[in-house]
């Protein structure tokens, strides 16, 4: 898919200082999972094992970790809209143009 909308200098610095936001957000949403999963009926080995694997799948999410590149900035929007991460509601204050281009990536 051929996207000719580019960042501009004012909307990657806002995507930098917003991306820790929205990690950080989606990390407590997780955090909150993983001491439901701890405090569940069960074993403690049971519960340590499955936090363990759920760790090791959480870890590489983009609500998680996330490459910084200005040319795949637009990309990296739209999948922390497809992965749920952010909505296109948190996107106010980038152009109208950048948020169609997410739109149009994110099929939303």
């Amino acid at each position: 898919m051929e996207i000719a909308v580019k960042i501009t200098e004012a909307e990657w610095k806002l995507f930098r200082k917003r991306l820790a936001e929205w990690q950080e957000h989606y990390m407590e949403g997780l955090v909150r999972e993983y001491i439901d999963l701890l405090n569940s009926p069960g074993r403690a080995s049971t519960h340590f094992w499955e936090l363990e694997k759920r760790i090791r799948k959480d870890i590489n999410h983009p609500g998680v970790i996330m490459e910084m590149r200005r040319s795949t900035a637009i990309w990296n929007i739209a999948k922390l809209v497809s992965t749920k991460v952010i909505t296109l509601e948190d996107l106010d204050g980038f152009s109208p143009e950048l948020i169609d281009a997410v739109k149009k990536i994110a099929r939303v």
